[in-house]
């Protein structure tokens, strides 16, 4: 029962901390996209799925909800897929001439097959400049796998960036100008039609939210609430059930006033006696103050037993820093996991830094045990994953935000776009590469706690 009950626990906490850092995660790229002129369908806490619960704006087009699959959250910014193609113009004139039209009369009217009509229209619908018709008379549904038969024209409004009450969705809505500026004002709203910084702000605001969160997390909370600090003292805090400290008779509150016959005075002084005689690997003798008395207790270190722990620790105090302060132990975090990110990337270090990665499985029996502790640790714990996920967000590996830069750094150097097939090669390289990651870390994981 107690298995389950942590199972339970470990599975809720960690559904919680990665929901609420992916759902901010994906709200930077949202608001990104909305202030750089982008169109954003769908912002939804939770994966995608056809069961939902959500509602549209009538001001800003996009709807906005929940799925069942709290497993993080997403949201839909037009033009990040589909392809360009010379025809695209003239299938979106169709399509508005006359509403609502079949990807097979659109093969007919274009002269072309059917599968590369539905490419027209699908990359059409991602741009939102048309939508899919779900035809219930042929057993079509919304949240169905692939795309309908049939699709329509939206509704729409000054700016073309929502789809308020102007017109009915499927109304014949002939372009007035040429299909080739139609289709130009269309790109233009989408990720594919913005420039290089926009693109790349858009990018980047996912991972800086996670960043920026993080540091006002701990900024603040280190500043507000403080931190428990070891006091420089020889009074001992906690001891370890079951570490030699607690066998030799060691007990919460006894002053060491000497380690195998050399006097300690405090923490530091203790520490430092304690690790060299601990190096030798041998029994000795602790002297403890207890009730005004002086004890003499034997350590029993097994022999060769070199490195071995005691078992204790400091009496604490909490201390609240300055706000220089508290962005300093903030941006230190920040600093240190840059240095693992990059040596993830070093091959001769790779591994090295494997043997410390967590998965998810790992991070949700860390969110557990911390959520144990009060909501100040657990707050402070998704501050730390929140920073962690930003910047690992930015390595240069597609399909991370820091590959997809890289991919708009190299077409701004060639100065044309990589081909899909390119783009698809590096995304299955670095999924592969992360696949191996979550494996290894997911053996971390079963080692640590089967181990305990």
């Amino acid at each position: 029962m107690n298995a389950l009950l942590s199972f339970v626990s470990a599975a809720f906490w960690g559904l919680v901390v990665l929901s609420i850092l992916v759902f901010v995660h994906e709200g930077g790229h949202y608001l990104a996209a909305r202030a750089c002129g982008m169109r954003a369908t769908e912002f939804f806490l939770g994966m995608p799925c056809h069961i939902k619960l959500s509602r549209k704006s009538k001001k800003r087009g996009t709807e906005f909800g929940v799925t069942p699959l709290l497993l993080g959250g997403y949201t839909r910014i037009c033009g990040m897929e589909g392809a360009e193609d010379e025809l695209l113009a003239p299938c979106l004139a169709l399509v508005q001439e006359r509403g609502r039209v079949s990807a097979a009369d659109v093969a007919t009217e274009l002269g072309i097959d059917v599968e590369r009509s539905r490419e027209l229209l699908a990359t059409l619908c991602d741009w939102a400049s048309i939508e899919p018709y779900y035809d219930p008379e042929r057993g079509e549904r919304e949240g169905q796998r692939d795309y309908p038969e049939t699709f329509e024209t939206v509704r729409r409004d000054g700016q073309l960036l929502t789809k308020p009450e102007t017109t009915e969705a499927g109304s014949p809505r002939p372009i007035e100008g040429s299909a080739d500026d139609f289709l130009k004002a269309e790109r233009s709203r989408t990720f594919l039609g913005k420039g290089f910084l926009k693109r790349t702000v858009t990018l980047l605001a996912g991972p800086l939210v996670n960043i920026l969160l993080s540091i006002l997390i701990v900024t603040s909370g280190l500043c507000l609430v403080g931190t428990n600090v070891a006091k420089n003292t020889n009074i001992i805090g906690e001891v370890t059930e079951g570490g030699y400290a607690d066998e030799a008779g060691v007990r919460p509150g006894d002053a060491i006033v000497a380690v195998d016959g050399r006097s300690v005075s405090d923490w530091k002084s203790l520490v430092a006696t304690l690790r060299e005689v601990l190096s030798e690997g041998r029994s000795f003798t602790l002297t403890v103050e207890r009730d005004g008395r002086q004890i003499p207790l034997a350590v029993d270190i097994p022999e060769g037993a070199t490195g071995a722990k005691l078992g204790i620790t400091a009496q604490t105090e909490n201390v609240k820093l300055s706000l220089l302060e508290s962005a300093g132990v903030a941006l230190g975090y920040g600093k240190a996991v840059v240095q693992f990110a990059l040596r993830l990337l070093m091959p001769q270090h790779t591994m090295e830094v494997l043997q410390g990665t967590s998965s998810v499985v790992g991070i949700s029996a860390m969110a557990s045990e911390t959520a144990s502790q009060g909501a100040y640790p657990l707050i402070l714990f998704l501050a730390f994953v929140s920073m962690s996920l930003g910047i690992m967000n930015l390595l240069p590996i597609p399909p991370l935000d820091g590959g997809k830069i890289l991919i708009e750094v190299i077409q701004l150097v060639i100065r044309r776009p990589l081909s899909l097939r390119v783009q698809t090669i590096m995304s299955y390289i670095g999924i592969a590469f992360f696949v191996f990651i979550f494996v290894f870390a997911l053996r971390n994981d079963i080692v640590n706690i089967v181990m305990g």
